[in-house]
């Protein structure tokens, strides 16, 4: 074999090692594809956690051990770091990390584009910069680039080609519903490490001065806020449950199951109000299984007809290339 392509079962391995670890939701989830795109899908999770994790000096999401003082890298020297090895991955290079040499294989066996790898890294970049979003449309490219453009490669893994735009627009859709259900759960946690993903104009709107989101006394003022990013979330998942539709059944089966269970966090956020960030929302096993069956139920039917919201995919992406 050759040394630039290691052993595809190894690196299967070290991928479904590493979504086990990083996050078991989503590891019970891939267990309902078949068994080529469950692989495929575990490769995808292994090198967008290796990329997470280097860019938030984690371990699988939590804490990493203590480096030696003045070996801690720069924001802009750990997305080099994503950058250089993700290059090589895509060249075709062994790069020594299996969660990077996965990506290598996804681009051999699936449709996955480098354009459609870049505008993920684009996300990366965003954070490494600090970024913020002023407008819904900056929010709203956040979503893409750190969300929706990984549901664009999901749908690559499950054989969808680089040339059904409108199959692709909708995969991207429920990325952004997804991110959008994070951002208003995490609102408390993010103030926290100093950021803040709701668009500044919002918060002028609603006369929330800037860095005081989680006052208490601004709590009731923070609830329409989340409402509109839930009402968007809504939309867009309705459009992404008609691009699951044309998927086979156990991809379908999958998707809807995802949307119902991280849509569903959106829907819990919305529902608590102002009491929203007393606890940090969670689906409880039962709820997840409970929701899997229901998602059964709506693959074997049709999914509603639902339009596509705008700005879709491909306006996102432009916007990253003004």
């Amino acid at each position: 074999m050759s040394p630039a392509q290691p052993d595809r079962a190894a690196l299967v391995s070290a991928a479904r090692e590493s979504i086990r670890k990083g996050s078991k939701s989503f590891a019970a989830a891939s267990r309902l594809f078949d068994r080529t795109t469950r692989e495929r899908v575990w490769l995808l999770y292994a090198w967008c956690r290796a990329c997470d994790d280097i860019a938030d000096e984690q371990d699988h999401g939590r804490a990493a051990a203590p480096r030696p003082l003045g070996t801690r890298l720069d924001a802009e020297s750990r997305l080099a770091t994503i950058r250089t090895l993700t290059e090589l991955a895509m060249a075709g290079e062994e790069t020594g990390s299996p969660a990077f040499d996965a990506l290598a294989v996804l681009m051999r066996e699936t449709p996955v584009t480098r354009p459609m790898v870049e505008d993920v890294l684009a996300g990366f970049a965003l954070d490494a910069a600090d970024w913020r979003p002023r407008t819904e449309a900056d929010l709203l490219r956040y979503c893409y680039h750190v969300a929706g453009a990984v549901g664009v490669m999901m749908a690559a893994v499950m054989g969808v080609p680089a040339e059904d735009e409108d199959t692709l627009d909708r995969a991207c859709d429920l990325g952004l519903a997804f991110q959008l259900g994070n951002i208003v759960r995490d609102v408390w946690e993010d103030d926290a490490n100093g950021r803040c993903y709701l668009p500044q104009e919002w918060l002028a709107e609603a006369d929330i001065p800037p860095g005081e989101v989680t006052k208490p006394h601004y709590r009731h003022a923070l609830v329409p806020l989340v409402a509109r990013a839930c009402a968007m979330a809504r939309a867009y998942e309705a459009s992404a449950r008609v691009g699951a539709g044309r998927l086979a059944f156990r991809q379908r089966w999958a998707v809807l199951s995802a949307a119902e269970i991280y849509g569903g966090i959106a829907r819990e956020v919305e529902r608590r109000g102002a009491h929203a960030w007393d606890h940090r929302v969670r689906v409880g096993a039962g709820a997840k299984l409970a929701m899997v069956l229901k998602a059964l139920g709506q693959a074997r039917g049709q999914p509603a007809a639902a339009a596509k919201p705008a700005p879709s995919r491909r306006e996102l992406a432009a916007m990253a290339r003004r």
